[in-house]
């Protein structure tokens, strides 16, 4: 075959183990070089940031600028299952070798069965998969789906809540991070969600908090005009804003409410999906169906990008017979869709979503809540499975937050200790990838504990 009549030739059937390698081999202080001039950085201050290089990682350890850490974020609570999973990427490079890529409008043999072991992990009817790049798309295509399947235009949203950075999913962020992207998408309402450490209901109990939570949820509705309103959409559990744990029974009331009014139920399963929790999808635990679950992240930890929408059937019916105004160029893409099949397969062979239910609750847990027992800068523990938050205060009583510049000393203490964290806010996540062990765990709560004794001398009185 040649091309435009030259003498080149295209070889279809390269052999890689011989091929020549197209990739360079930069050094560290090229990478920073390249990417101080050519790298624009997200949510970022470009000359306020010098973004350490990452060169190597390993289950749940990497190396950062020559320095080996253990990971206690998973990069961005996506790589559940691990870095550089030796089967997972024996998947994705044999898919490379059979098909890099084909149009949404083609069928595929990966499309087809990562749709059907998603489905067959979600909640029971929700059969139908779309699949996306990312969360963010994710939840861009929910909304729309759901103003379809209703006829209605508003959406309701947490204020706190993260949805993602496209032009809708920022508008349905409820945090800060969305002021500098407004005015949004018309049509979001935001309301506030259950969180009892700081009620803004003035609660004293979690079940008070989830009642008064669901009554504010109900005059907002009543207030915005229930018959208005195609979707709540929310994160079942909040997650960049303080893995904010829903009081028991405020999700079947956030169901009913649904259900009163003929709204749809999106749960935004980006962060806690796939094996964070302890389950196949957070909302499991609280046995609650929505109509419509984003995912991403833990869906394939990330090796490739993907996300997608699970959609109930009643949900998906409105699509069979009236197209459904909306795709990617790279929707259901075969080497991202192949790394999914790879990865539900492997969390199933490796017990990895009960794993993360066993240590959440043996482990993971009891260790963080003996912290805060001996550490008076934490305010509260918050989580299950292997997502987890301490949120830190410089005086127990006023329950008031570290400042930014108190949680980088934190962070920077932990560091170096060998411990890489999940800063968020006054916020240690504690979020490693769903594999780490017992043992790993317990060598990065070892570093942990070097922050928490920087913490402990912010609060009055030290």
């Amino acid at each position: 075959m040649t091309r435009g009549g030259g003498p080149h030739t295209i070889n279809t059937m390269v052999d890689v183990a011989t091929a020549p390698s197209l990739l360079p081999t930069l050094d560290n202080a090229r990478t920073r070089e390249l990417d101080k001039k050519h790298v624009l950085h997200s949510w970022s201050a470009q000359n306020a940031i010098n973004p350490p290089p990452v060169t190597e990682a390993s289950g749940v350890r990497m190396t950062v600028d020559g320095t080996s850490y253990i990971d206690f974020t998973s990069q961005l609570v996506n790589v559940n299952i691990g870095y550089q999973h030796p089967k997972l990427v024996a998947a994705i490079q044999e898919q490379a070798g059979r098909l890099m890529t084909v149009s949404p409008a083609m069928a595929n043999d990966m499309r087809s069965e990562a749709a059907r072991v998603i489905a067959e992990v979600a909640p029971d009817g929700m059969n139908m998969v779309f699949f996306t790049n990312g969360g963010a798309e994710a939840n861009e295509n929910a909304i729309r789906m759901a103003r379809l399947h209703t006829g209605r235009h508003k959406v309701l949203a947490a204020y706190r809540s993260y949805h993602g950075a496209t032009h809708g999913a920022i508008t349905l962020t409820g945090e800060p991070r969305r002021f500098g992207s407004e005015p949004g998408i018309p049509g979001v309402v935001h309301f506030f969600g259950p969180y009892l450490y700081r009620s803004p209901f003035h609660a004293t109990t979690e079940a008070e908090e989830g009642d008064r939570a669901l009554q504010h949820l109900r005059e907002v509705m009543v207030a915005e005009g229930t018959d208005k309103i195609a979707a709540i959409i929310l994160e079942t559990i909040v997650g960049t804003n303080g893995i904010l744990m829903p009081p028991d029974g405020y999700l079947r009331g956030v169901r009913e409410l649904c259900d009163e009014f003929g709204i749809l139920l999106i749960a935004d399963e980006v962060m806690a999906g796939f094996a964070r929790t302890g389950e196949w999808f957070a909302i499991n635990h609280w046995g609650v169906v929505p109509d419509l679950i984003s995912f991403a992240k833990g869906v394939n930890s990330g090796y490739v990008p993907l996300g997608g929408v699970i959609l109930s059937d009643a949900v998906a019916g409105s699509f069979m017979d009236t197209a459904y105004p909306g795709g990617l160029t790279y929707s259901g893409h075969p080497l991202a869709c192949a790394s999914a099949v790879a990865s539900v397969s492997i969390m199933k062979e490796e017990g990895i979503v009960e794993h993360a239910r066993d240590l959440g609750e043996r482990v993971i847990g009891p260790k963080l809540r003996e912290l805060a027992q001996a550490h008076r800068s934490v305010g509260e523990v918050r989580g299950i499975g292997v997502f987890w938050a301490l949120e830190l205060v410089t005086d127990p009583d006023a329950r008031t937050p570290l400042t930014a510049d108190q949680m980088n000393q934190v962070a920077a203490a932990c560091k170096g200790a060998g411990m890489w964290p999940f800063i968020a806010g006054n916020r240690v996540h504690i979020v490693p990838p769903c594999v780490i062990t017992e043992e790993e765990f317990a060598e990065g709560v070892r570093a942990l504990e070097d922050g928490l004794a920087v913490a402990d001398g912010f609060v009055a009185g030290s």
